[in-house]
């Protein structure tokens, strides 16, 4: 007969299986896969004196009252331009897989009394973002630094609310030099069912902006396609 110890330890191993037979069952990027190297992209006054910022919010049509997600958002380029934009109807959540970035992030926060912005810690594979939440969900200049991309897509799925849609801004060029060519991109984003609604280039750069909805059900983790370079 099991002790209720033995029994608990069962199933937490069961639990531990059943966690990696699902993460197995997501197909790996056939691509180099970037590290984290920097908690900045460039520095933020680069970035204002060529309008990347405000070009990006227009294209994503980002305004009043409305809730956002900033994936990566490292020292909070993006998440402090955010708060002022969306005002007090709007919100806010930056998250990293950092904690000292979101730490010194959530210090900025405060400093700056930024009372719509919230910060969360994810993990690699799972930004772990409220279900149904989110209007718009940015990752900028960070997609090819995601090691699981399918995986990693297949749970924001869950997050935007009808009518969301994800926002990528990346550099035109090989995942190992810090960049993701559109092809991949659009092909790793219509394997878990999103479609590319808008596709920009961003001047005075080499690099793009995209946004995609998701259409249709979401597959199951056996059945996503990999794409190739």
């Amino acid at each position: 007969m099991w002790t209720k110890g033995a029994a608990l330890l069962a199933l937490v191993l069961l639990g531990g299986c059943r966690q990696q037979e699902q993460k197995a069952a997501f197909p790996a990027p056939q691509r180099p896969v970037a590290p984290i190297v920097s908690s900045a992209y460039r520095d933020e006054e680069a970035r204002d004196s060529v309008g990347e910022f405000q070009t990006v919010v227009r294209l994503a049509e980002i305004g009043p009252g409305m809730s956002i997600a900033d994936i990566g958002a490292g020292q909070g380029y993006y998440t402090v331009r955010l708060s002022p934009i969306v005002g007090r109807a709007g919100r806010v959540l930056a998250e990293d897989i950092v904690p000292d970035t979101m730490r010194t992030l959530g210090q900025r926060v405060q400093r700056e009394r930024l009372d719509n912005v919230a910060i969360r810690v994810g993990q690699p594979n799972d930004p772990q973002l409220p279900d149904r939440s989110f209007d718009r969900i940015l990752m900028i200049h960070m997609y090819h630094e995601i090691a699981s991309p399918f995986e990693f897509l297949w749970h924001l799925r869950d997050d935007l609310k009808p009518g969301g849609s994800i926002i990528v801004v990346d550099a035109d060029r090989s995942t190992d030099r810090h960049g993701t060519p559109p092809r991949l991109l659009v092909c790793e984003f219509n394997a878990l069912g999103y479609e590319l609604k808008r596709f920009e280039r961003l001047p005075d750069s080499e690099s793009y902006f995209a946004s995609f909805e998701p259409t249709g059900d979401r597959p199951e983790p056996g059945q996503i396609p990999a794409c190739a370079l």
